[in-house]
């Protein structure tokens, strides 16, 4: 018999081998990482609904938002303008939740954008590294916002009467 059977249970009696952590545990948190993030993903894609909506407040015709909803919580806007006349459409916010940034989510939702408006050609106002990188990926060009257009400020502007 080795006695280990007579040690005591605390940590104070045992040997340094027994207090490392053995070799597998290293693996099996890794593989709990990618399930975790698996899991995400699925749920990103699966439960999330978009919801397209008119900013309130009136800020002008054609500003409208993207909203990205998770079981009746908002976990994501696009805010994008319009212009149906000239077929130009820019983006000038993307904002989703840290536990959806990296599940391909923002690629879904300007995915969808792209989707329910066809004739528009896209382009952005963001500079954010994060964004940047995602309408990079889109091949979605960027563009000065300063840049308006024609059509959105003539309706914009108060008509005559006469």
């Amino acid at each position: 018999m080795s006695g280990d059977h007579a040690r005591s249970a605390s940590a104070l009696f045992r040997s340094a081998a027994q207090l490392v952590a053995p070799p597998h545990a290293a693996r099996h948190g890794r593989r709990e990482g990618l399930g975790r993030r698996l899991r995400r993903r699925i749920r990103a894609y699966r439960d999330v609904e978009f919801l397209s909506t008119h900013i309130p407040g009136d800020p002008g015709p054609g500003h409208e938002c993207l909203l990205l909803v998770h079981v009746r919580k908002v976990v994501g806007q696009v805010h994008y303008q319009i212009c149906t006349a000239c077929g130009d459409g820019v983006i000038t916010g993307v904002d989703i939740d840290e536990y959806f940034l990296s599940n391909g989510l923002g690629n879904r939702a300007l995915s969808h954008l792209r989707a329910r408006h066809p004739v528009i050609t896209w382009r952005s106002t963001l500079t954010l590294r994060t964004t940047r990188d995602l309408l990079r990926r889109m091949r979605i060009p960027a563009a000065p916002a300063d840049v308006a257009c024609v059509h959105g400020l003539a309706t914009t502007a108060p008509v005559a009467a006469g």
